[in-house]
């Protein structure tokens, strides 16, 4: 028997196939486009996930008796609202979470309700957030917003289109900025913000809560059975925290994905402005963390800009000496999160020379991105939050080359684990409803393989450092430019 996860990442659907040993039978990978566009415009075609779910589905099945799936789990990245009228027909492509064009709505709210979104939503507000995105609509797409009847989250739109349910988690929630964090319900105060009432939103349930089965005709094109199970499923992140087994208390993760993550598995929020809260799919835990925006967006960028690919990026990147020969790199194309919380943020490349090469662009992108999670570390570090090790998770985990630098640059020692993307979590949890697995604990003893550790050069660790200054230095000049 068999299980499937299924994730949405900010520039591709990862599906992967497992069975009720806890072994990846099949994974399947397709990518799609974000449409970029004049004052930090970043947009998705909701049917794009769809599609790329039903192809990647179709892959992992091909030698396989279908009819053996039990369940099926979906996710996605937060924030990024789907807007549909009454018979959830899509009205518009999905503003992604990395578009910064509602700079104006978050200062309003930020001037006038600042300190009550904290409070409820234990969040600054920030352009990332589905409330001040759907303001923006509001506000420039009156014809459009009219039209609005129902808001579903990304992986709950693409999980509708296979059981028609209208449904969401907590954690996707959460990160929306319209949902209270203590008392776990929909905060009718910003909904009235938006003109809306709770009935344009999903029912809240759990991530493990079974909510439909796929429909008989889509079964019949998947050849899937028609009793197979659907759960609501959860955020990417959480997923790959989950897969990576970061589940106990201490345990911390650096993700390398479209976006780049550090979080520390707690029993409590940290209540910080600059720190990001969402609950652990462990009851009673969470996972706050600091997070940079542009990670492997950064080198998808530079691929999709100037050509090559992924394997050859490592292997000319480990040609080039530590700091690339004077060029540094700073990630902020979507602005930047922890520790600058500043839309405004534009990336770099400072110190360009004649001898420099493509490989030293492309060592410059890893070493950036690195440099920004160093900030993040740092500045949970600075409110008492102590790392010495963490799971590295996300597809840049994939780079030798990469992880390295990463070790190098943050002074720790990283744990890599053969299998450790959101969809492996999601297919995890769908296990765990599947009853392959008594709970998470058991999820993760039979699932997380750990493959390898990185350890740090810390002669290369004091190298990093010294850069390092060079740029926060050149940050805090950009960011004085970018802000006038």
């Amino acid at each position: 028997m068999y299980v499937l996860g299924v994730d949405f990442g900010g520039g591709a659907s990862k599906a992967t196939l497992l069975d009720d040993n806890g072994k990846v039978v099949a994974t399947s990978s397709s990518e799609y486009k974000t449409f970029y566009g004049e004052d930090g415009k970043a947009e998705q075609t909701p049917d794009d996930w769809f599609f790329a779910a039903c192809e990647n589905i179709r892959n992992c099945l091909k030698e396989i008796d279908k009819t053996l799936v039990k369940c099926i789990c979906f996710d996605a990245a937060t924030h990024t609202a789907v807007l549909t009228d009454e018979n959830f027909n899509v009205i518009r492509n999905s503003v992604y979470w990395t578009d910064t064009r509602s700079a104006r709505q978050k200062k309003y709210l930020e001037k006038n309700f600042g300190e009550d979104i904290f409070n409820k939503f234990k969040h600054n507000v920030d352009t990332i957030w589905t409330l001040p995105e759907l303001l923006w609509i509001k506000e420039k797409e009156s014809s459009v917003w009219k039209k609005v009847k129902k808001i579903l989250f990304a992986k709950d739109y693409v999980r509708h289109k296979f059981t028609g349910d209208f449904c969401t988690d907590y954690i996707d929630a959460e990160g929306s900025m319209l949902f209270d964090f203590d008392k776990q319900k929909w905060d009718k105060k910003y909904l009235g913000i938006l003109g809306i009432d709770e009935t344009y939103l999903p029912k809240v349930v759990k991530p493990t809560d079974y909510v439909g089965t796929v429909k008989p005709e889509l079964a019949d094109e998947l050849g899937l059975s028609a009793d197979t199970k659907v759960i609501c499923g959860s955020t990417d992140t959480a997923m790959e925290v989950f897969a990576s087994g970061a589940i106990a208390k201490g345990d911390c993760t650096i993700k390398l994905a479209t976006a780049g993550r550090i979080c520390v598995v707690s029993d409590k929020i940290i209540a910080d402005s600059q720190i990001i809260n969402y609950s652990h799919v462990v009851e009673g835990l969470y996972y706050p963390g600091t997070a940079t925006k542009a990670c492997a967006l950064s080198l998808r960028w530079l691929r999709d800009t100037f050509g090559g690919n992924y394997e050859d990026f490592s292997e000319i990147a480990e040609s080039v000496p530590i700091g690339c020969n004077g060029l540094i790199y700073h990630p902020y194309l979507n602005g930047e999160l922890t520790p600058y919380g500043n839309p405004n943020l534009k990336g770099s490349f400072i110190g360009i020379s004649g001898r420099h090469t493509k490989a030293h662009f492309v060592r410059a992108v890893m070493e950036g991105v690195a440099f920004s999670l160093l900030d993040c570390k740092t500045y949970l570090e600075e409110k008492g939050v102590k790392i010495t090790s963490a799971k590295l998770i996300g597809g840049g985990a994939k780079s030798k080359v990469w992880s390295k630098i990463v070790a190098d640059c943050l002074g720790i020692k990283l744990i890599c684990t053969k299998n450790n993307d959101s969809s492996l979590g999601s297919a995890m949890l769908a296990g765990i409803s599947a009853g392959f697995f008594k709970d998470e604990n058991d999820a993760v003893n039979k699932c997380s393989v750990k493959a390898e550790e990185v350890l740090p050069d810390l002669k290369n660790t004091e190298k990093y450092a010294l850069i390092f200054k060079k740029y926060k230095k050149i940050q805090k000049i950009l960011e004085e430019f970018y802000n006038d």
